[in-house]
């Protein structure tokens, strides 16, 4: 008796599930005639770091300054692993751009911008710079790794 109970019991559980699993697949809309299969996930790409470090720049005097004031820029340029060594060989170019870049301020210019306009402002000079000279930039981006205004 204790057998057939089980049996019993076992059938019904089998029937339940059966019956749950025809709902889900009978709700579950039907995908559209025209629908665009879904977009693949883009690829990760590996990024490396290439730094050039201390910048050193002497900024313009004002009229009626007598002190020499000074900003020294870490820089970080993120490249991939196939152009870090280009991005290396090119870290002279590099430090001459910012410096002409960055010398053109004075003080009180320099103060008053942000570590986000200065990111910019070398990013726009770099892309110039590599337009200009006709030639591939071997680094995506370049940030502001420690920026010090004396």
């Amino acid at each position: 008796m204790k057998a057939k109970l089980i049996i019993a019991f076992a059938g019904v559980a089998v029937a339940a599930a059966a019956a749950a699993g025809g709902a889900m697949w009978y709700m579950n809309p039907a995908p559209a005639a025209g629908a665009v299969a879904a977009k693949p996930a883009p690829e990760k790409k590996l990024t490396k770091y290439v730094t050039l470090d201390k910048v050193i720049v002497m900024l313009r005097r004002a009229p009626n300054e007598q002190a020499a004031h000074y900003l020294s820029v870490d820089l970080v340029l993120a490249t991939t692993p196939a152009e870090e060594k280009e991005t290396k060989e090119q870290l002279p170019l590099l430090r001459s751009i910012a410096v002409s870049a960055l010398s053109a301020r004075t003080l009180a210019e320099a103060s008053s911008m942000s570590v986000d306009q200065y990111a910019s402002e070398l990013n726009k000079v770099f892309d110039a710079n590599y337009e200009k000279e006709n030639h591939v930039k071997p680094f995506s981006e370049v940030m502001v790794g420690k920026l010090i205004i004396e």
